[in-house]
């Protein structure tokens, strides 16, 4: 099991609504890129995903309207 520290991910008053929605977006993309190329990943999409996001290779974009909560 994956045990990240939320303070880390969190950064820049990013909500956890979009924190999970960034990430499974990008787990999907990620799973549906190793099937078109017949690939067969051994860690789950999810955790790609969370690492992908930690090393700051994506930003999750969060709308102005929910920005300030």
């Amino acid at each position: 099991m994956l045990n990240i520290d939320m303070r880390t991910v969190l950064k820049g008053h990013l909500s956890r609504y979009s924190l999970v929605t960034g990430v499974a977006k990008r787990a999907r993309e990620i799973a549906l890129d190793a099937e078109e190329r017949g690939e067969i990943i051994i860690e789950k999409p999810v955790t790609l995903a969370l690492e992908e996001l930690k090393q700051g290779k994506y930003e999750i974009e969060e709308p102005e309207e929910i920005r300030n909560l």
